[in-house]
């Protein structure tokens, strides 16, 4: 900091000596210079926070205490507002002074339930065992939407999937820490199909808002992010507030057991940016927002590309489609804790009313879909409502995506009618695993809990779990089997909502941590958990504490044999 022509005693201590700076942490010349290096032009905005932190990070591994003050004196920010946000999420490694910054080369193992079943906990002891921790670090990570190839790491940005050590190590001899970006139908090929035509005529006015949003009502498409929210409904809350309004994608996949908005993405990136497009057409949205989570380097760089094509070949102006890209906290797949990440800070779900559709992004009416919802959106439009609705199976109609892992022959992603049982979705997987018997079935992510393979009637769709104490949420499936215990699969995931929780409320961040501690008695104090569960799904802010429960209580159900 250059001082030369600084005025002596402008700045006092209490005693009235002079004082050349002010109190705290001074800024560094060399890292306001490397600092403004790295964010060139773009603007010093205060919801880009995080899109800045990410460029220190990913240029120098790690954040230290001489750049935060640096960023803090570029932006115009307290220190304390940016330490608060870079400490909030998982994918920022802040170092302070002193401390000396991790390896230059990080390895996380996903540890959710998928990966645990097959081996994760094992592999990453292999790993700390064979690797030098004053080059690699090795971290236990959640679920990185990959649990069709368990287990799953990332070694820097390179996801491995089926993971062993000798990939590791191939990895990291071949310097291979970069993300692989799959093949997919890029904008030339898409338009090519005919895409971008049906947003096109609307555009021109072939038909109006109301018209395609009765379209979408019709289809019974409803949220598929997990909520079953009517998605017509959505779009009507919107317009009817007064503008500005904004639109946000929520593609923050974090549910343990879900990488159906991955599978879509990193291969039809185009369906689903039509059918964004389309609903912010209805709506009027002046930008589309795009959060998309750390965790998918191959999307957020198939995203940008295309959506660089879009601009240059005039679809959408430039700037209207705004990527926004996740640090790490499953909490921001809420829909406020999302918006108030994308608003740079740390992802806290807000207390409502009021609802996002009123007082979203900037205080304003947003509308936020999930990914295939809107891949939906565009095939609904292009094809007619009976693409989805046409569809029936067990007094259910639609159609659903289930992401199925855990105990089966072929893990992945099936497109099944929404009425399907376990055992219809078990078949679509190729059966059980050679030598597994069935046992049991998380049928929507650990929100949803545990559910007996006697319980294999049930239409796994919106509202037909819910008399059972579960849901279905994203269609999450996990397949247990008889060489698995349902209470280790319980404890894995309130150990998972135990990391998650954003601390905001006491009954969410106490109730985990409590209940952890519990769970890993020989014999559970059920009388406690009961109580514990209670005030959890009762007080707690957001649905992560108010779900978290849910595995809990079936285990003590179900399996009471066990617990």
């Amino acid at each position: 900091m250059n001082v030369s022509n600084a005025k002596p005693g402008i700045w006092k201590s209490g005693r009235g000596r002079g004082r050349v700076f002010p109190k705290g942490r001074q800024y560094e010349d060399d890292a306001l210079e490397a600092v403004r290096d790295l964010l060139g032009d773009l603007p010093r905005r205060r919801d880009l926070l995080i899109e800045h932190l990410h460029l220190i990070q990913d240029r120098y591994g790690h954040l230290s205490a001489g750049h935060l003050r640096a960023l803090a004196e570029e932006m115009r920010l307290s220190q304390a507002e940016i330490y608060e946000v870079a400490t909030f999420y998982a994918h920022f490694d802040v170092v302070k002074e002193g401390e000396a910054p991790p390896p230059a080369l990080t390895i996380r193992v996903c540890d959710s339930l998928s990966c645990e079943l097959a081996g994760a906990q094992q592999l990453r002891a292999a790993l700390q065992d064979g690797l030098d921790p004053a080059q690699v670090r090795v971290l236990r990570a959640p679920c990185m939407g990959r649990c069709d190839t368990a287990p799953v790491l990332e070694i820097g940005h390179n996801h491995i999937d089926c993971a062993t050590p000798d990939k590791v190590a191939a990895a990291i001899a071949a310097d291979d820490t970069h993300a692989h970006v799959p093949d997919y139908e890029d904008l030339a090929a898409y338009r090519a199909g005919g895409g971008y035509e049906q947003l096109q005529t609307l555009r021109a006015g072939s038909e109006t808002p109301d018209a395609v949003q009765e379209r979408v009502l019709s289809s019974g498409l409803r949220g598929l992010g997990g909520a079953g929210f009517p998605s017509g409904k959505k779009w009507s809350f919107v317009r009817a507030e007064a503008g500005p309004r904004y639109l946000a994608v929520n593609g923050d996949e974090g549910e343990p057991g879900t990488f159906k908005d991955r599978y879509y993405l990193e291969r039809t990136p185009h369906l689903f940016l039509e059918g964004m497009l389309i609903a912010a057409w209805a709506v009027q949205a002046e930008t589309c927002f795009i959060y998309m989570r750390d965790e998918y380097p191959a999307v957020l760089a198939i995203l940008a590309q295309e959506i660089a094509a879009l601009e240059a070949a005039g679809l959408v102006p430039a700037g209207y489609i705004d990527l926004r890209r996740g640090a790490g906290a499953y909490i921001c797949g809420e829909e406020s804790a999302m918006i108030e990440s994308i608003e740079g800070k740390r992802g806290m779900p807000r207390h409502r009313p009021p609802f996002v559709a009123q007082v979203g992004i900037f205080g304003r009416p947003t509308l936020v879909h999930n990914v295939e919802t809107l891949h939906w959106v565009a095939r609904i439009c292009r094809e007619g409502p009976d693409v989805l609705g046409g569809t029936e199976k067990n007094g259910r109609k639609g159609l659903r995506s289930f992401s199925v892992s855990g105990r089966v022959r072929n893990p992945g992603v099936h497109l099944l009618p929404a009425g399907s049982t376990i055992i219809d979705i078990i078949a679509a997987a190729g059966g059980m695993a050679e030598g597994h018997v069935f046992k049991a079935y998380q049928p929507g992510g650990p929100s949803a809990g545990l559910l007996p393979a006697s319980m294999d009637d049930i239409p796994m769709d919106f509202d037909t779990l819910q008399p059972h104490g579960s849901f279905i949420g994203s269609a999450a499936i996990v397949i247990l089997s008889d060489r698995d215990r349902a209470r280790d699969a319980a404890l894995n995931m309130l150990r998972f909502f135990e990391d998650e929780s954003c601390g905001q409320c006491t009954p969410c961040r106490a109730g985990c941590e409590k209940a952890v501690k519990l769970m890993q008695a020989d014999t559970w104090d059920k009388p406690l958990l009961d109580e514990l569960c209670a005030v959890m799904v009762d007080a707690s802010i957001c649905g992560l504490g108010q779900a978290a429960p849910n595995p809990i209580l079936l285990t003590m159900k179900h399996f009471a044999d066990e617990v």
